[in-house]
């Protein structure tokens, strides 16, 4: 139990994102026992250890939103692209939905005869 409590307080240990900013990386080191984590070592004599960097696309799409000011100078085609990307992904989600309301339509209107007549009076109302 000693050595856990005095492990886990060693000095140059980081255990916040924001303790590492702006150190400079000495060396990786594959942490034994866990296949794709490691050591980040940094030329100050602190360190951190770091999961297996395997992101999910969802956290890999919301840190180019994040971090865009920062990336973006460097890497302006593959934002326009990702930007292009993006957009044709928001439009077929938004054609899906769409298809998906008029097939729940279609496929109710015989069941549900009052709903031509709602239909109609909604449209109605916008015009």
């Amino acid at each position: 139990m000693e050595k856990v409590a005095f492990a886990q307080q060693f000095p140059g240990l980081l255990r916040n994102w924001s303790d590492c900013a702006g150190k400079t990386i000495r060396s990786v080191v594959p942490l034994t026992g866990k296949p794709g984590a490691a050591v980040v070592v940094f030329t100050d004599e602190s360190f951190t250890i770091v999961p297996p960097l395997a992101p999910e696309p969802w956290a890999i799409g919301q840190a180019l939103v994040d971090a865009r000011t920062q990336l973006e100078p460097a890497h302006q085609a593959a934002y326009t692209e990702y930007d292009r990307l993006a957009k044709k992904d928001k439009d077929a989600l938004r054609s899906a939905r769409l298809e998906k309301i008029i097939g729940a339509i279609h496929n109710n209107m015989e069941q549900i005869p009052e709903l031509k007549d709602r239909l109609r009076a909604l449209v109605k109302e916008w015009t």
